[in-house]
C-alpha cells in the first residue's frame, strides 16, 4: 500500500472515531431521546465523512501539482475513497452501540468501544512505521480519549 493510501486510512480511521464519538457522547449527555442521538450522530458521520474525502482529494491534488519529479502516483480518487470508507467505519465503533444498547448504558459501551479501536489502530500504526506499537497505541489512546472527554463535558454543560 503506497504511504499516501495509508495516511488516508489511518486519519480517516482516527478522525472517524474521534470526532464521531464526540458527537454521540456529547449528544447523549446533553439530550435523553436515542432518535436524536442516532439522527446526530448519522448526520454527523455522513458529513464529517464527505468532508473529509474531499479535504483528501483535494490535498493530494496539490501536492501532485507540486511534485515536480513525479513521485507522488497514487489515485487521488482512491485516496479519497479509503478516506470516506476509513471514516465512516471509525464512526461505527461509537455509533453502532448507540443503535443497539439503550442510554446510558449505550455511551459507555461506545467509549469503551472508541477506545479500543483507537488503541488497536495506534498499535497498528507503531507495528507498520515506527516500530514501537505500544507506545503508539497509548499515544492515539490518549489524543482521542481527550477529545472524547471535550465533548462530554460540553454535552453535559448545555444539557437541554
Amino acid at each position: 500500500m503506497q504511504e499516501d493510501y495509508l495516511r488516508a486510512l489511518l486519519f480517516g480511521l482516527q478522525d472517524g472515531i474521534v470526532s464521531t464519538t464526540g458527537v454521540v457522547v456529547g449528544i447523549s449527555a446533553g439530550v435523553s431521546d436515542k432518535a436524536i442521538i442516532i439522527l446526530a450522530a448519522l448526520v454527523a458521520v455522513s458529513v464529517e465523512a464527505s468532508s473529509m474525502a474531499a479535504g483528501q482529494y483535494t490535498s493530494e491534488k496539490a501536492v501532485h501539482q507540486m511534485d515536480r519529479e513525479g513521485k507522488h502516483t497514487d489515485s487521488l480518487v482512491v485516496g479519497a475513497v479509503i478516506m470516506f470508507l476509513a471514516y465512516l467505519v471509525g464512526g461505527s465503533f461509537s455509533i453502532i452501540p448507540t443503535i443497539l444498547i439503550d442510554q446510558p448504558l449505550a455511551r459507555v459501551v461506545a467509549v469503551a468501544s472508541s477506545f479500543a479501536g483507537l488503541f488497536g489502530i495506534g498499535y497498528l500504526k507503531g507495528v507498520l512505521v515506527e516500530g514501537k506499537p505500544l507506545r503508539s497505541a497509548i499515544e492515539l489512546f490518549i489524543i482521542g480519549g481527550f477529545a472524547t472527554v471535550l465533548g462530554l463535558i460540553v454535552g453535559l454543560v448545555l444539557k437541554v
